[in-house]
Protein backbone atom coordinates (compact mmCIF):
# COMPACT_ATOMS: atom_id res chain seq x y z
CA UNK A 1 0.00 0.00 0.00
CA UNK A 2 1.34 3.36 -0.96
CA UNK A 3 0.97 6.30 1.61
CA UNK A 4 0.74 9.57 -0.29
CA UNK A 5 2.22 12.69 1.59
CA UNK A 6 2.32 16.13 0.59
CA UNK A 7 5.89 18.38 1.88
CA UNK A 8 4.54 21.35 3.89
CA UNK A 9 6.46 23.25 7.15
CA UNK A 10 5.86 23.42 10.52
CA UNK A 11 6.20 26.68 11.57
CA UNK A 12 6.69 26.71 15.67
CA UNK A 13 6.47 29.98 17.46
CA UNK A 14 7.16 29.71 21.40
CA UNK A 15 6.45 33.08 23.20
CA UNK A 16 4.48 34.83 26.00
CA UNK A 17 0.75 33.83 26.56
CA UNK A 18 -0.15 37.46 26.65
CA UNK A 19 0.00 37.59 22.98
CA UNK A 20 -1.52 34.44 21.94
CA UNK A 21 -4.65 36.42 20.05
CA UNK A 22 -2.77 38.99 18.68
CA UNK A 23 -0.43 36.56 16.62
CA UNK A 24 -3.63 34.05 15.90
CA UNK A 25 -5.50 37.46 14.87
CA UNK A 26 -2.40 38.17 12.52
CA UNK A 27 -1.79 34.97 11.25
CA UNK A 28 -5.33 34.28 9.89
CA UNK A 29 -5.36 37.53 8.41
CA UNK A 30 -2.24 36.12 6.40
CA UNK A 31 -4.52 33.41 5.30
CA UNK A 32 -3.75 30.46 8.28
CA UNK A 33 -6.52 28.44 8.60
CA UNK A 34 -5.42 25.92 11.19
CA UNK A 35 -2.83 25.61 14.43
CA UNK A 36 -2.66 23.90 17.63
CA UNK A 37 -1.27 26.36 20.96
CA UNK A 38 -0.32 24.51 24.08
CA UNK A 39 1.20 25.37 27.24
CA UNK A 40 4.78 25.56 27.39
CA UNK A 41 7.60 25.96 30.10
CA UNK A 42 11.14 25.77 30.22
CA UNK A 43 14.32 27.82 30.19
CA UNK A 44 16.28 30.25 27.92
CA UNK A 45 17.80 33.79 27.43
CA UNK A 46 14.98 35.37 28.68
CA UNK A 47 15.08 33.06 31.87
CA UNK A 48 13.20 30.34 33.74
CA UNK A 49 9.49 30.14 32.40
CA UNK A 50 6.29 28.53 34.27
CA UNK A 51 3.54 27.95 32.29
CA UNK A 52 1.82 27.75 36.22
CA UNK A 53 1.54 31.48 36.48
CA UNK A 54 -0.24 33.85 34.32
CA UNK A 55 2.06 36.62 33.86
CA UNK A 56 5.09 34.00 33.15
CA UNK A 57 3.55 31.69 30.97
CA UNK A 58 4.68 30.59 27.75
CA UNK A 59 2.52 28.54 24.26
CA UNK A 60 3.74 27.00 21.98
CA UNK A 61 1.82 27.45 18.69
CA UNK A 62 2.30 24.86 15.99
CA UNK A 63 1.34 25.42 12.04
CA UNK A 64 1.55 23.41 9.26
CA UNK A 65 1.11 25.62 5.84
CA UNK A 66 3.01 26.49 3.09
CA UNK A 67 6.71 27.79 3.07
CA UNK A 68 5.34 31.26 1.74
CA UNK A 69 2.68 31.24 4.49
CA UNK A 70 5.60 30.62 7.04
CA UNK A 71 8.27 33.00 6.14
CA UNK A 72 5.35 35.89 5.85
CA UNK A 73 4.22 35.05 9.45
CA UNK A 74 7.89 34.85 10.67
CA UNK A 75 9.06 37.87 8.51
CA UNK A 76 5.92 39.45 10.01
CA UNK A 77 6.30 38.46 14.01
CA UNK A 78 10.08 39.31 13.89
CA UNK A 79 8.99 42.76 12.96
CA UNK A 80 6.28 43.29 15.29
CA UNK A 81 6.94 40.68 18.71
CA UNK A 82 10.30 39.84 18.61
CA UNK A 83 11.40 43.40 20.24
CA UNK A 84 9.25 43.63 22.83
CA UNK A 85 8.58 39.93 23.90
CA UNK A 86 10.18 36.75 24.83
CA UNK A 87 10.29 34.87 21.69
CA UNK A 88 11.49 32.09 19.67
CA UNK A 89 10.34 30.50 16.24
CA UNK A 90 11.51 28.10 13.86
CA UNK A 91 10.60 25.93 10.76
CA UNK A 92 11.10 21.89 10.19
CA UNK A 93 9.95 20.07 7.01
CA UNK A 94 6.97 18.47 6.80
CA UNK A 95 5.32 15.47 5.08
CA UNK A 96 1.60 15.54 6.00
CA UNK A 97 -0.76 12.32 4.93
CA UNK A 98 -3.22 13.12 2.37
CA UNK A 99 -6.87 12.73 3.15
Amino acid sequence: MTVLTEKRTLLTIITEAAIEQSILRDAEQMGITGYTVSDARGRGRHGLRDAAWDEKANIRIDVICTRAQAEQVLTHIKKRYYPDYAMMAFLQEAEILLP
